[in-house]
């Protein structure tokens, strides 16, 4: 008997689907997206798959959806309800019209603590529930690693697990999976019924079931499928923690309850659409300490598994030296890396009680136990909240550091996700390991090993058929070695399309006609998400970068050295992990912080330019793409992806690539020439600064003169300096007196935004330097990096700009004289756009490492200034974040003394000449009073604010009226026994 679908996806005629759009749009409140860029917005997840949606349905609230399912329905079509589309397996991307409930359908709706559940919409971000019940001593025993991120309808549909599933266990809550948390579920059919389902006594399935109709049907149907296959599921269902592969039919069982609830998690949509869910609470115990525990390798840990996990923790992970060696080729989490002990596999067991002295007693008995050992293993006891965070970082990065490490093959899913028995997994691995060697691959080694998970990436080779069917062999091979040790195929991401097809090794032919049977009666007409599970799509067809998959060879004016020269395999980066749809603690995405859109996350700008590089459909006009400008128009090239996206996808890289292609023989909008051509307009208006002035900042002139440029009519265009500092610097006279005589030069980089706009900053950092004992120079001519100039495409003119730069600082460069500049994004451009600009130019490599913040440069000479005992509010500019980090600029503000709080407030929203354009101001404010402008407004007048970049200190003045200072302001008055060297 064949399991696997071997018909086409169903699709709509261009014909049906504009008639199924337009009847959602006259019944649902919600947006209904049908358009070409929404539709690859969701064409993948992150998994191997590519599948482009008929259309995408928003829902408002319940009877939004219930409108969509009756509309679709009506006319034929499939449908796939989605929470934040991170599947690995899969199974959130369909020819189907998918009901995206993350953006409104979210809210948390009762928390009854008594009885320790909570009720939320489907499209609930499981960490709003997680922090607001941790404020009353419980938290959710399924936190995945996408926590921030991910929906609870999502965690449904997929049956979720995560880091403390041993919590759950020890808290008697089951195993940890979402199944095992879930009191209740409404639910909606393809052909209409609501109801609410959950476990359901005997008596009451007797009563349900003559009571008939749809409902009575549906129980009936479940009761009879129990009874025929009861013996068969007792016996064929692994009985491991970390069970995910397959239906959950045990739930159906007497001695389960016959929970229908917990019977439809895991089901990713195949049988019903998820509108609420009751979820089970679990305490939290309130401190929390970590042992790190170092063996000789992975297998070693796997094999300590057993007696770590019988001392009662409530995490208990795994990673090893192959992981690290990756983060540490990428660069993600270096300086946390020193906080493993000595190993080449390591466990991760955190210790929770109510205070910390117990959690320590817990942690330092294990320690004592295994150092009785007559090879003790090497430990560290970590207790700092910090640090232990730290470690959980590194754990949960696990993904980001095995997709694109440099140097090193690609690596897929596929099979990332098995499960074995927790006191089996030593010998599961080795014998993995045997069968990578088998096939030639290789795979760094993390997860659950408390529970038996192992999760990796893969070096598959799925781009050509050769290597498709290598693949195809070891999955069969994978699967037997998993029946073996009695485990599951997946361990926590579901089957899907990647593994559906495995399932009669698993469970037998029988058993595999469960589950058509279960979703039959969910779903008769086989609408929902058709083909992942049951009777699926082969696992070799749909391959989003399969050996179908040929993108052009572009000629591009970046070099992109990091992918080889080339922009696909640059696109290819983003694997749809989904950080970017996170609405705090990162720079990332501040549009998406902002309206909440898809299409303006990393992610789905990245998918936008993926799928024009596909050639359609659904994006066919290449570089000419409106759908692809559209999904580009709003971001705010803010580099926060190049650090915060753990496989550094570089948006504001591709999006300046694109804009140059865009716009080659167009004429451009006219905020394009009026703010990228601002070194040009700057240096004529500093001829006649007062005179420009006037007129920019006077009505009605300044009014026409921002309609004729673009620019929003609320933005007051900031005033042209009279002197700058250029000139400032050539007619001043150096006192000499008690200053030390300089022997060394530094060239100071007067940009654009401070030589003629702010020379303020640039003028305090002349004294400083010179008081810390340099001969400061500037360069001989005015000169400019292109920063404005990268955004909007004008790469012609940044590339003749660099050629100016590098030519009349060659002697410098030469002569190995360290630059300084005072804009970060300037100095971002040096250490970034430069050399992906000219890749092979000797000089801009040097002039790349030998450019620095003015931060970076005084911390590396060892410069001390005076004590400065002040509070201060310090935000941080995106290129800063991105490109040169932080630790610098903080560790100069603790020399001083500052009381600093580093506001981590992301995008000031203002981004260069993002902010004064005129369609952008909205979103631009928004990004803003996000978390800065309110801060600001909140700090006292003695507070001082620091904000080293021009654009972010302009956001500052003209939406709070606080006036931002530089670094280098701050240290001249710390030079100056605290007086400002102008009023802040």
């Amino acid at each position: 008997m064949s399991f696997i679908r071997t018909e086409p996806p169903l699709r709509l005629s261009g014909e049906a689907a504009a008639a199924l759009a337009a009847d959602l749009e006259r019944r649902v409140r919600g947006e209904v997206r049908f358009r070409a860029e929404d539709r690859a917005l969701y064409s993948t997840d992150a998994s191997n798959y590519r599948q482009v949606p008929i259309g995408v349905v928003i829902p408002r609230d319940a009877e939004d959806a219930v409108q969509t399912v009756a509309c679709c329905r009506e006319h034929g079509a499939p449908i796939l309800p989605r929470g934040c589309g991170t599947s690995l397996s899969g199974e959130t991307c369909n020819v189907a019209v998918v009901i995206d409930f993350s953006k409104y359908h979210n809210q948390v709706l009762d928390i009854d603590y008594g009885e320790k559940r909570a009720r939320v919409e489907s499209g609930a971000i499981f960490d709003d529930l997680r922090n607001e019940v941790e404020r009353n001593g419980l938290t959710v025993a399924f936190d995945t690693s996408t926590h921030a991120y991910a929906t609870i309808g999502g965690m449904v549909g997929n049956n979720s697990c995560g880091v403390h599933s041993v919590l759950a266990e020890k808290m008697g809550a089951g195993s940890g999976r979402t199944e095992d948390n879930i009191h209740e579920l409404e639910v909606l059919t393809y052909d209409g019924l609501r109801l609410k389902v959950g476990p359901t006594p005997e008596d009451e399935l007797e009563r349900i079931i003559r009571a008939g109709g749809r409902r009575g049907e549906i129980y009936g149907g479940l009761k009879a499928l129990r009874d025929r296959y009861a013996d068969l599921i007792r016996k064929r269902f692994p009985k491991i923690p970390r069970r995910v592969s397959g239906y959950s039919l045990p739930q159906l069982l007497p001695e389960h309850g016959f929970n229908v609830a917990r019977a439809l998690v895991g089901t990713e949509g195949t049988c019903v659409t998820v509108l609420e869910a009751t979820v089970g609470l679990v305490d939290s115990p309130p401190a929390r300490a970590m042992l790190v525990i170092g063996y000789p390798d992975v297998y070693a840990t796997g094999d300590h598994v057993p007696e770590v996990r019988a001392s009662g923790p409530v995490g208990l992970e795994a990673i090893d030296a192959r992981l690290i060696e990756n983060m540490r080729r990428k660069g993600l989490h270096t300086k946390d890396l020193d906080l493993l002990p000595e190993g080449g596999g390591w466990l991760l067991a955190e210790f929770g009680g109510e205070t910390l002295a117990e959690a320590q007693a817990q942690a330092r008995e294990l320690m004592d136990a295994l150092g009785k050992r007559n090879h003790p293993p090497a430990m560290r006891l970590i207790t700092e909240p910090e640090e232990q965070t730290a470690i959980w970082h590194i754990r949960e990065s696990g993904l980001g550091a095995t997709a694109f490490v440099p140097g090193r093959a690609e690596n897929w899913p596929g099979w990332e996700d098995s499960a074995v028995p927790p006191e089996r997994v030593g010998e599961y691995l080795r014998d993995l390991k045997a069968l990578f060697d088998r096939y030639d691959y290789s795979a760094a080694l993390y997860g659950h090993f408390g529970q038996g998970c192992i999760h990796c990436r893969i070096n598959f080779d799925i781009g050509t058929p050769e290597g498709v069917a290598r693949w195809r062999s070891f999955l069969d091979d994978a699967a037997d070695l998993v029946v073996r040790y009695g485990g599951s195929f997946s361990g926590e991401h579901g089957d899907g399309q990647a593994r559906a097809a495995l399932l009669p090794k698993l469970f037998g032919d029988e058993l595999v006609t469960a589950f058509r049977e279960f979703k039959a009666i969910w779903d008769p007409q086989g609408r929902m998400n058709p083909g992942k599970v049951v009777d699926p799509y082969p696992i070799t067809a749909h391959l989003r970068a399969g050996p179908g998959y040929r993108p052009p060879n572009l000629d591009t004016h970046f070099a992109y050295p990091e992918d080889g020269g080339s922009f696909a395999r640059a696109l290819s980066r983003c694997v749809g992990v989904g950080k970017c749809r996170m609405r705090s603690g990162q720079v990332m995405c501040p549009s998406f912080m902002a309206t909440r859109e898809e299409e303006h996350t990393t992610r789905g700008r990245a998918r936008s330019l993926f799928e024009m590089l596909h050639g359609g459909p659904p994006i066919k006009e290449g570089w000419k793409s409106e759908e692809v400008h559209e999904a580009l128009d709003l971001c705010l090239a803010c580099k926060g992806c190049k650090s915060d996206c753990p496989v550094n996808v570089d948006m504001a890289t591709y999006k300046a690539e694109f804009m140059a292609h865009y716009y080659k023989g167009r004429l451009r909008p006219m905020h394009m020439y009026s703010m990228g051509l601002i070194y040009w307009w700057a240096r004529a208006a500093s001829h006649m600064p007062r005179v420009v002035n006037a007129m920019t900042r006077t009505e009605p002139f300044a009014g026409v003169l921002k309609r004729m440029g673009g620019i929003a009519p609320q933005r007051q265009m900031p005033p042209f300096a009279s002197p700058t500092l250029t000139a400032w610097f050539r007619r001043r006279s150096v006192p000499q007196g008690d200053r030390r005589p300089a022997q060394r030069r530094v060239l100071l980089w007067p940009d654009t935004f401070t030589n003629y706009l702010t020379p303020e900053p640039g003028q305090a950092a002349v004294e400083v330097l010179e008081a810390a004992g340099y001969r400061v120079e500037i360069p001989p001519r005015p000169l400019c990096c292109g920063r404005p100039l990268y955004a909007i495409g004008m790469l012609d003119r940044a590339k003749s700009l660099w050629r100016q730069t590098l030519e009349h600082l060659r002697p410098a460069i030469r002569e190995g004289i360290p630059l300084v500049g005072i804009e970060p994004s300037c100095v971002a451009a040096f250490r970034d756009e430069l050399v992906n600009l000219f890749p092979e130019d000797e000089d801009a490599r040097k002039l790349a490492g030998q450019t620095f913040l003015l931060s970076e440069f005084l911390r590396e000479e060892g410069f001390e200034p005076p004590r400065l005992e002040r509070n201060a509010l310090v935000h941080f500019h995106c290129n800063h974040h991105a490109i040169m980090g932080k630790e610098a600029e903080n560790a100069m503000l603790d020399t001083l003394g500052l009381r600093h709080r580093d506001l981590n407030a992301g995008c000031c929203g203002m981004a260069g000449p993002f902010g004064f354009e005129a369609g952008h101001y909205d979103v631009s404010v928004k990004c803003g009073e996000r978390v800065l402008l309110p801060e600001v407004r909140r700090a006292d007048a003695d507070t001082l604010i620091i904000a080293d970049g021009f654009s972010c200190r302009e956001q500052i003045a003209q939406c709070t009226g606080r006036r931002a200072l530089h670094l280098a302001e701050v240290l001249h008055m710390a030079m100056n026994g605290g007086a400002a060297l102008h009023t802040p």
